[in-house]
């Protein structure tokens, strides 16, 4: 067996400029930096086998993203296939909205999403949709944060590539709760993300949650920590209202390790399965510090409780990543065995499921439903982000009607990997934590860790349980799979597992 070679890099992905915030229905632009947003890349070889691992403080990475920053790598003519490279992204609220780079000299925004597109079908063209804010000279443009993050990307994972030395590890298992369920059931069958539980008609959080972090420790042969792995089945959307460049929690978490462990630790902190998972305890609610845009959290018969600090804020931020740095110190204090060499397989499956499609009876009510609310807001201007998410989901189904006329299934590309005695499993959605929890129970590994986000965008994959409460990250409009995929994505990357593991 040949020996483990590890490296690392980081690179800044704050530019000189504003940014537009990507992650909510309303536009932002970022006033200033709460805390740095980078791009930190692994690169492992071993075995025989190759991967770079990379880290992203951004909401999501596009397909078309990502195979620019794989050919942007390959113009560096290093000695490993891009396809090696697996990009996560951590779900921040608060980083760059991107698109695909065209004229680097335009400012023009890129069209609005597929949702709006169809919204404006429904309007007259002095009455379409306008944007809350308008960008400036001294924004970044979506075009070139594209181009900015995509190159940043790139240089990451060379640099992580070309700094491999001969290394040890050992991986390891902490606790900390920073995931609970978002989304709420009532005695109707109906579920609510973000949903108000002060009611007698609340019955359940819909689902579970995860307090486990799966740990991944690295060490130079002189046994100095270079940096560690953390999985965490909860996304990095605290600051998500908020109008600043930030990394959120896991920004908070790295400043407190490099303050402990050393300021050349480098932390690569992987989204787990998340898709139904938020930093905040909707029975213990808390409201926001100050006021945010969003109906869905408005608490109208709201009781002070005594509980964390608030999860919308850089308070309850401190307090996350304080609770994620703890754990990785303290579970860093106890090692005490290291590894120099370990079994390493990676697979990359381009995996067909099929579209979740829509039936022509809700695709005629939601053209009811947009024609009506139109009406009904006639003497309205113009329309905005608030009309926007209310008919996001009519807009989504009509739009999802038309592509199913074309199309039925959706390829993802999905990594399984196999170090040591730990299984990796990578996805494109936001995967409900019943999906990665099914595939860690079945899973032949000692460890396993499920990376969402990952090489690509696919919007949320619901389970059946949440596709009959519906609403938010339930609807169709939500995402491009349904349950039906998921119980298929479940089943073949238990397999696929399960075979690496197989002697």
């Amino acid at each position: 067996m040949s020996k483990l070679l590890v490296g690392w890099a980081e690179e800044s992905i704050v530019p000189e400029k504003n940014v537009n915030l990507a992650g909510q229905f309303y536009e932002r632009i970022s006033s200033y930096v709460e805390s740095e947003i980078t791009v930190t890349a692994m690169a492992i070889e071993s075995d025989g086998e190759q991967a770079i691992l990379v880290s992203c403080d951004v909401v999501s990475l596009p397909e078309n993203l990502l195979a620019l920053a794989r050919k942007k790598f390959d113009a560096y003519n290093l000695d490993i296939d891009s396809k090696k490279i697996i990009v996560n992204a951590t779900h921040t609220h608060t980083s760059h909205k991107m698109a695909m780079p065209v004229d680097k000299s335009s400012t023009k925004s890129p069209a609005f999403s597929e949702v709006v597109n169809v919204l404006n079908e429904f309007l007259p063209p002095e009455r379409q949709y306008t944007a809350l804010v308008t960008p400036d000279a001294n924004v970044l443009t979506p075009a070139e944060a594209g181009d900015f993050v995509t190159d940043k990307i790139a240089l990451a994972a060379k640099k992580a590539w070309e700094n491999r030395k001969e290394a040890l590890y050992t991986n390891e298992f902490g606790r900390a709760p920073i995931g609970m369920c978002r989304r709420v059931s009532y005695d109707d069958g109906s579920a609510q993300m973000w949903g108000d539980t002060n009611t007698a008609n609340f019955v359940a959080l819909e689902g579970g949650n995860d307090s486990g972090i799966e740990l991944l420790y690295f060490f130079n042969t002189a046994r100095k920590l270079t940096g560690v792995v953390a999985n965490i089945a909860c996304p990095a959307q605290i600051l998500e209202q908020r109008s600043f460049i930030s990394a959120d929690f896991w920004g908070r978490a790295k400043a407190l390790i490099r303050e402990k462990l050393g300021k050349n630790v480098y932390l690569l902190g992987l989204c787990g399965a998340g898709g139904d998972q938020c930093p905040r305890d909707l029975v213990r609610w808390v409201n926001p510090e100050t006021p945010i845009d969003d109906p869905n959290v408005k608490r109208p018969n709201y009781l002070e409780r005594k509980a964390d600090p608030s999860m919308y804020d850089i308070s309850g931020c401190n307090k996350a990543g304080k609770r994620i740095a703890n754990e990785i110190i303290s579970v860093f204090e106890d090692i005490t065995e290291l590894k120099d060499s370990a079994v390493f397989k990676h697979k990359v499956i381009d995996l067909v499921l099929p579209l979740r499609k829509v039936t022509m009876e809700q695709y005629h009510k939601a053209v009811r439903e947009i024609e009506y609310y139109v009406d009904k807001n006639k003497d309205k201007p113009v329309f905005n982000f608030e009309d926007n998410a209310v008919l996001h989901v009519h807009s989504g189904t009509i739009a999802r009607y038309r592509r199913q006329q074309k199309e039925e299934t959706v390829t993802i590309e999905t990594h399984v990997l196999r170090f040591g005695d730990i299984a990796i499993s990578t996805n494109p959605f936001e995967l409900f934590l019943d999906y990665g929890n099914r595939i860690k129970a079945r899973s032949y590994a000692k460890q396993t860790f499920i990376i969402e986000l990952c090489c690509g965008v696919k919007g949320y994959l619901p389970t059946k349980k949440a596709e009959e409460g519906s609403h938010y990250s339930a609807y169709v409009s939500s995402g491009h799979v349904g349950h039906e995929g998921g119980d298929q994505f479940t089943r073949r990357t238990i397999d696929e597992i399960n075979k690496m593991f197989i002697d």
